[in-house]
């Protein structure tokens, strides 16, 4: 129920901000708006004000705005046909806009507000714990080196990396700078981030348990928060990320770990459950890591938010490309249904944490609405463009017939995103 609940704010407050730019930039121009409408089909509730009908429709999976004279052609100043092509293509346009400044403005309040985060991620990049497989082992990092700078961008904490990580997921030939041993060593070589889903190089985390699940295997054989997880099966343990590896690949049945309390060495004898999402052995356990809360004048919000919706749309213009050109599998897109489970898991991890992923989706919205598809604004805009380069309009057939196939195209995509959904469930993956 919290998830579904959590779904509908989020598309709700998307598409409610993407079809008040439609509505605004209308009205600034002089169209008459005869329809207001959150959501598709049957309508729930509706409402008329003035010269527009305001409605709450059945399907929330998007919205419109029925302007005058938009689908037929009126000679009327007030209708949408009469109008120039550039205030045409501003309203088209004003929908990304608005989903783009309700990300800055959250991003903004985030900020000033201030969000929980790691210590370790405002720390310099010391890499404690190498991911096997991934493409950080196969440039050939290690542990105790110090990240100094990812194809060409330096990094100074661990923030940074996240930051340089996310610019370059699309390269795929990688030089990493990096101290090792008091020595500049430069690492290069083929990085494909798209397949791998993370660079796996890690900051140290001390393998010191910070929360125990009620009804773990961890509890039933009495492991505490604050225990220090020193030996898995007799192998030891430098990291939280080594004790997590040594217990997802234990073969045996019963894991024998090594814990100090106050002191003390005590054996403990755990069976593992999977993990019902992943598959994954697990006891139940999480580590403890020191948490601060950042806050950001609001100066210096404005500007983080401006740069974060910056980067993330660069990010979603790359991840764009690389659905067209291959780099990027299909595979990775999410519909509607994983849309509500991410919704559903950033709001049981606090409202910071919810704004976050409705500031992100509403990035991912407006890039995807600039994509010059027919039933889209990018669609609409490159007509509007067209028209301007001809100047004269394009015939209703031709109109007709690009209206079609973009209903096709959009009906095709729905179907496959929500595929793409349905079968991540049935295999328990993750978007």
């Amino acid at each position: 129920m919290e998830t579904i609940l959590a779904f509908l704010v989020l598309i709700g407050v998307l598409v409610w901000f993407h079809e008040l730019g439609h509505f605004l930039f209308a009205k600034l121009f002089g169209v008459r708006v005869e329809v207001f409408s959150i959501g598709f089909g049957p309508v729930l509730l509706s409402k008329k004000w003035g010269e527009t009908e305001y409605r709450i429709s059945a399907v929330p999976l998007g919205g419109f705005v029925k302007l005058y004279g938009e689908e037929d052609a009126v000679d009327d100043p007030r209708a949408f046909s009469s109008k120039k092509n550039y205030q045409k293509i501003f309203i088209a346009f004003a929908g990304p806009l608005f989903n783009f400044l309700l990300a800055i403005l959250v991003f903004s309040l985030i900020f000033v507000v201030g969000r929980p985060t790691p210590s370790y991620v405002l720390k310099e990049p010391l890499v404690g714990y190498v991911v096997e497989n991934s493409p950080a082992q196969k440039l050939g990092l290690q542990e105790g080196d110090l990240l100094l700078e990812i194809n060409g961008k330096k990094v100074s904490t661990w923030k940074d990396v996240e930051a340089a990580v996310l610019e370059s997921i699309l390269k795929k030939e990688w030089k990493v700078d990096i101290l090792r041993n008091s020595q500049r060593v430069i690492l290069s070589g083929k990085v494909d981030l798209s397949k791998a889903g993370s660079f796996g190089a890690e900051p140290y985390i001390a393998p010191i348990v910070g929360r125990v699940l009620p009804g773990s295997p961890a509890e039933q054989v009495g492991i505490k928060e604050g225990d220090e997880i020193l030996e898995v099966d007799g192998k030891k343990v430098k990291s939280w990320y080594s004790a997590a590896y040594y217990i997802k690949s234990a073969k045996e049945n019963v894991i024998r770990l090594k814990i100090r309390r106050d002191g003390q060495i005590f054996e403990k004898l755990v069976v593992p459950v999977k993990d019902k999402n992943t598959g994954i052995p697990i006891i139940g356990v999480s580590p403890r890591i020191e948490v601060v809360k950042v806050k950001e004048p609001l100066g210096k919000a404005v500007f983080e938010s401006l740069e974060k919706t910056k980067d993330l749309t660069v990010l979603s213009l790359k991840a764009v490309w690389g659905l067209i050109t291959g780099g990027i599998s299909v595979k990775t897109l999410g519909g509607p249904i994983a849309i509500a489970q991410l919704a559903g898991e950033s709001a049981q991890q606090g409202l910071i944490a919810f704004l976050g992923m409705m500031a992100f989706i509403s990035v991912q919205l407006a890039v995807f609405n600039l994509i010059p598809l027919p039933m889209l604004d990018g669609g609409l805009i490159l007509l509007f463009l067209i028209e301007s380069i001809r100047r004269k309009p394009l015939s209703p057939r031709f109109k007709e017939n690009w209206q079609k196939v973009g209903f096709a195209i959009i009906i095709a995509l729905s179907a496959f995103v929500i595929l793409n959904d349905i079968v991540r469930l049935i295999t328990g993956s993750r978007l």
